[in-house]
């Protein structure tokens, strides 16, 4: 298993190809097939393999194999993994908003009022 940083480029990285994000996009509806996945994307099968390997290496994806058939799935812990990232970054800079907004206020105040 890669370490936590690995892990977060290697989702960040597979989620920087438009391509890959629709597939993400649609398993979160549900388990799908390859087949069903290609079906609204303009590329070949193929291309669509190479898409969801991309992505059970970084381990958004699962896969099973049963048969012919070879079913995705999303994998939440991974998604999970981008959001805490995403929201600890959104709580930082919230926070560096709000100590913006203090001293803007504080600096909107009239200069007769700061001298008293």
């Amino acid at each position: 298993m890669l370490d936590h940083d690995a892990r977060l480029d290697a989702v960040f990285r597979a989620l920087s190809e438009p391509a890959r994000r629709a597939i993400v996009l649609r398993l979160s509806r549900g388990s799908a097939s390859v087949s069903e996945l290609a079906e609204p994307l303009s590329m070949s099968l193929a291309a669509v393999v190479q898409h969801v390997q991309a992505l059970e290496q970084s381990g958004l994806v699962t896969t099973h194999k049963t048969g012919r058939v070879r079913t995705c799935m999303l994998d939440p812990q991974a998604i999970g993994l981008a959001e805490s990232w995403l929201s600890q970054r959104r709580l930082q800079w919230e926070g560096h908003f709000d100590r913006l907004g203090a001293v803007l206020a504080e600096d909107t105040n009239p200069a007769s009022e700061r001298k008293s």
